[in-house]
């Protein structure tokens, strides 16, 4: 079977999305600190992308040896994509904890439940001593 043109197009496309986004992207290089603690960058990644064509008659006639079943249409298409990476949070972790620190500011009822770890931790260590 012949291979159309929006074929072509759209697997153009698609390869240059795939090389844009891949696994580093949605979670990135693991970077260590002085202290011994590792920061790992998270994102949210969303895409979207939208091809379409067609083979439009001619406005011309023919030329004579040209018959209905030899004879190329023009084609004309086109392709988008759109992508969009948003930074969610940092993933720190140490010895002791994991924590996830968030990147967009949130909800004070949010950063009450973020705080209750730490607050644990830091009541068992009072009770113990």
């Amino acid at each position: 079977m012949e291979k159309r043109p929006i074929e072509s197009l759209m697997h153009t496309t698609l390869e240059n999305i795939r090389d844009m986004i891949d696994v580093n992207t949605v979670i990135g290089e693991p970077v260590t600190t002085a202290d011994g603690s590792t920061v790992i960058p998270i994102s949210r990644v969303s895409f979207g992308f939208v091809a379409g064509g067609g083979e439009y008659p001619r406005s011309q006639k023919p030329a004579p040896a040209e018959t209905a079943e030899n004879a190329l249409l023009p084609f004309a298409g086109g392709a988008g994509a759109g992508v969009t990476v948003q930074p969610l949070g940092f993933l720190v972790t140490n010895q002791d904890q994991v924590r996830l620190l968030p990147a967009q500011c949130c909800q004070p009822i949010d950063r009450l439940i973020e705080l209750i770890p730490q607050a644990m931790a830091d009541l068992r260590k009072l009770m113990s001593h």
